[in-house]
């Protein structure tokens, strides 16, 4: 199959080619059957022979070419409505009857407060152009009306809200909230390029709409991603805070999967300047190693590594509900554990050269002994807790009496 995409530079267009490419180099195996033979994208720089040569060749359009901010308004209709024509246009001089597939705006249903919108008014007409493309000629055309699309690559400053928040809070520059209860509906790049494959594929999800709303109705006029997120302008900025402040607190924020948060996490990160990339962490250094927090999690505990020099014990102490495992990932050493109140010493011999988790049990002392005489002992190290100064339930006890 060749794709044609237009608007191939653009936040959508170069993620998807970016997909396109990874499925035709074997590189994402999960969409099923498909062969992507060539793609051909289209961008401002490209010549009409181009375009000429690839609407002769092409087994599917994604017309992702759209002009948005333009220094004049009737610049709208010319960049949106204007290319559909031309494109629109090769096709038919082609004959070539291959699904097209057009990015349009909610914007496009000159509902409420984008009633006179200029942009919405060109996105309109390239829609109803799609459509009577389709009655003339019999080919399939998916018209998808975008919500605000977030994600990695995206510009900031332009017409992406998230993306500039996103762009100045990693780079520490000021950001403008006039409403914060301003709610948004929210479309992430990997789900609408997920739904893209979809339609090339022909499984593509269909709807109508009701003002902005958005119905999923299997026999609708329009296409849509299924699925959309929600949220305020406050709840955006108030997360993209907590990102920002993740290498002082290690507090990975919840983002649970497919979640907006999670979505909205790695996008935040794709924003990071390169001396953001890196961030220290305080070892605990003494003479017996160090202990270094790694990441802290608001309801699942905290990860740690422990280092031990040759010889060295650590531990010698019990828990009343705190429980850990000790993962030895370098060296070699020996975990033991005894119930309190009992003289029987359980043993657990480890190694990086096996690596296995041990269970430190609630009401059990333990320890950890680097059996070495010269290699350091190091030891991955979870908690089901955070680390308590106030309430550490950490009581000494060595395991043997």
């Amino acid at each position: 199959m060749n794709v044609l995409v237009t608007g191939a530079k653009g936040f959508v267009g170069k993620n998807l080619v970016a997909q396109l490419k990874n499925i035709s180099e074997g590189k994402a195996r999960w969409y099923g059957e498909i062969e992507i033979n060539e793609i051909y994208e289209y961008d401002i720089d490209s010549t009409t022979e181009q375009l000429d040569a690839w609407c002769k060749n092409c087994d599917f359009v994604f017309n992702l070419a759209g002009v948005n901010r333009p220094q004049d308004p009737e610049e709208f209709m010319k960049g949106n409505f204007g290319f559909a024509t031309i494109l629109l246009n090769t096709l038919k001089k082609h004959g070539n009857k291959c699904p097209v597939m057009i990015s349009s705006s909610i914007q496009a249903t000159l509902a409420g407060r984008f009633g006179t919108s200029e942009y919405g008014k060109s996105k309109k007409a390239g829609e109803d152009l799609m459509f009577q493309y389709a009655k003339e000629t019999g080919a399939k055309v998916l018209v998808y009306r975008f919500p605000n699309l977030f994600g990695k690559w995206c510009r900031p400053n332009y017409n992406s809200a998230v993306a500039t928040f996103c762009h100045n809070i990693a780079n520490d520059l000021p950001i403008q909230v006039n409403d914060r209860s301003t709610e948004l509906e929210l479309l992430y790049i990997d789900d609408l390029v997920d739904e893209m494959i979809s339609a090339l594929k022909g499984g593509e999800h269909h709807c109508e709409f009701n003002g902005v709303e958005t119905i999923l109705k299997d026999d609708g006029l329009y296409c849509a991603v299924p699925q959309t997120h929600k949220a305020t302008l406050g709840e955006i900025v108030d997360l993209l805070q907590s990102f920002k402040s993740q290498p002082q607190t290690l507090l990975i924020p919840e983002i649970p999967d497919n979640s907006f948060a999670k979505k909205l996490y790695s996008t935040y990160l794709s924003y990071l300047p390169k001396e953001k990339m890196a961030f220290p962490l305080k070892m605990n250094i003494d003479d017996r190693g160090s202990f270094t927090e790694l990441i802290k999690t608001l309801n699942c505990g905290q990860v740690s590594i422990n280092i031990s020099k040759p010889g060295i014990t650590k531990g010698e102490h019990w828990h009343h509900t705190k429980w850990e495992f000790f993962i030895v990932v370098a060296g070699h050493g020996l975990i033991q554990e005894r119930k309190i109140g009992s003289d029987e010493i359980i043993e657990f011999e480890v190694s990086g050269e096996k690596i296995e988790a041990i269970h430190m049990l609630p009401g059990y002392t333990h320890n950890i002994i680097n059996l070495s005489e010269t290699e350091n002992l190091v030891t991955v190290m979870y908690c089901n807790e955070c680390f308590n100064p106030n309430r550490p339930d950490t009581y000494f006890e060595p395991v043997k009496k």
